[in-house]
């Protein structure tokens, strides 16, 4: 973890050294990085002057599922023509990428999942353009002294994520950080599922916010996708585009560091101290706890949780199958068991469902789903053997559960009226209760769980 955060805060001094650098500069495009480092440590470019325009494609703002759904042939011809469309109107000078303001946008033809991302840009005055994030618009670019676009809320600035909802978080930028015109501009933008940071020249513009699908609103945002520059009125240069992708750990690090300050440990990574139930059938290992193979039961907090926000990590082995018990009854002193799913608020399945032998499964059963009651979004889930985060927020009679950064449940269990097997569930409207695992005899393992109680 050290060397993880050692290495953001060695990012940020580098974008703030170079950004406070450049102010004094000379106000020609051309000419305003020169003293910038290209890129920091451990990034690789996007973008090669002497390759062109290599490893990338054209497309205009399209829908990308529209594209995909189209046969290779069409889609190829599509392509092919937004390609020499785009050649009138982009070109390469020295170590810049030029567009005229016109024309396709310029789309890589890789994919990312989690990343952080380095890109330089000038333009000029009445310009508005932006960069897609896994095809999605976008972070905003734009002339923050534009007058007739005020009431947009130009005057705010650059950075913010344009396409979220009004009012919602991202939306707008936290700080004006545009340099006047003639001068080069740096992002810096992290992504992790949905999860959005951007630095606009050093300065946080937004923080954490989740970017919302724009092609296909009801859907969680894509797991992949690509980076594209937006062609819309106004020259636009880019320079030192440059990418670093984040493994499944570092990702999941981030996202746990973010505003942990807030939480507290709930398990001491050494023994099963404040721990109550079935305690026989779990162990701990590794800094771990985990699941002993071929034993079940439940495993819950000796505390007692109203609203609460709950962190973790957890690594399923192939074909795994666990459960995180929601607002529990105390155990009763005869030992007999009461079922999560059903005395609980609620089992928030904890499941390898990618794996074949769950493949007629009920939706309401897939992972992150409110176990027989509503499903969860699927397609966020780690590969069996590499550690998730998750975090479950109970608020009221509303659970929704974060996957690694990706909101894939959000629901209001007080409406549910239709149940899997026609089966009720008598302890879903419990306003509080213990919260723990429901295990199913596979070795499913959990560490870095945190929490803070919620008013």
């Amino acid at each position: 973890m050290k060397s993880r955060i050692d290495t953001f805060v060695a990012i940020i001094t580098w974008l703030g050294v170079t950004c406070i650098g450049a102010l004094a500069m000379a106000q020609s495009p051309s000419s305003g990085l020169q003293s910038f480092e290209p890129v920091p440590p451990g990034f690789r470019p996007l973008f090669d002057s002497a390759k062109g325009t290599e490893g990338w494609h054209a497309r205009p703002h399209f829908d990308p599922n529209k594209l995909a759904a189209m046969s290779e042939e069409v889609r190829d011809q599509k392509l092919n023509e937004w390609m020499t469309e785009a050649a009138k109107h982009w070109r390469v000078e020295g170590d810049e990428l030029i567009n005229d303001g016109e024309g396709p946008y310029l789309v890589t033809n890789d994919e990312f999942r989690d990343y952080e991302l380095i890109i330089d840009y000038a333009t000029v005055p009445m310009a508005d353009s932006g960069i897609y994030l896994k095809a999605n618009p976008q972070v905003q670019i734009w002339d923050y002294t534009r007058v007739d676009r005020f009431e947009l809320g130009s005057d705010l600035g650059s950075g913010g994520l344009w396409n979220n909802p009004a009012g919602s978080k991202g939306k707008d930028p936290l700080v004006l950080a545009d340099r006047s015109f003639g001068q080069w501009n740096r992002f810096f933008i992290r992504q992790i599922g949905s999860r959005t940071t951007v630095y606009l020249n050093g300065r946080l513009v937004v923080d954490h916010a989740i970017m919302n699908n724009y092609w296909q609103k009801d859907q969680p945002f894509p797991v992949r996708g690509p980076i594209a520059l937006q062609t819309h009125g106004g020259e636009i240069r880019w320079r030192n585009l440059a990418i670093r992708e984040l493994s499944p750990d570092e990702s999941a690090s981030i996202l746990l560091e973010h505003e942990r300050q807030r939480f507290s440990s709930v398990f001491d990574g050494e023994t099963l101290d404040g721990w109550i139930g079935n305690t026989g059938s779990y162990e701990v290992a590794n800094g771990a706890i985990r699941c002993i193979e071929g034993q079940g039961g439940n495993l819950l907090s000796e505390d007692i949780y109203q609203n609460f926000q709950w962190r973790l990590m957890f690594q399923l082995p192939p074909g795994g199958n666990n459960g995180l018990a929601i607002r529990m009854p105390t155990p009763k002193p005869d030992g007999k068991r009461d079922d999560p799913a059903y005395q609980g608020m609620c089992e928030l399945q904890v499941l390898d469902n990618p794996h074949p032998k769950y493949t007629s499964i009920d939706d309401r059963q897939r992972h992150g789903s409110a176990y027989a009651m509503v499903p969860a979004k699927t397609g966020y889930l780690r590969p069996a053997g590499q550690w998730n985060f998750q975090e479950v927020t109970v608020d009221g009679s509303t659970v929704s559960v974060e996957l690694n950064g990706t909101r894939i449940l959000d629901a209001d269990l007080s409406r549910v009226t239709e149940f899997m097997n026609d089966r009720p569930h008598p302890g879903k409207d419990r306003t509080e209760g213990h919260i723990g695992f429901a295990g199913h005899n596979d070795p499913v393992e959990y560490r870095e769980l945190w929490i803070r109680r919620l008013p």
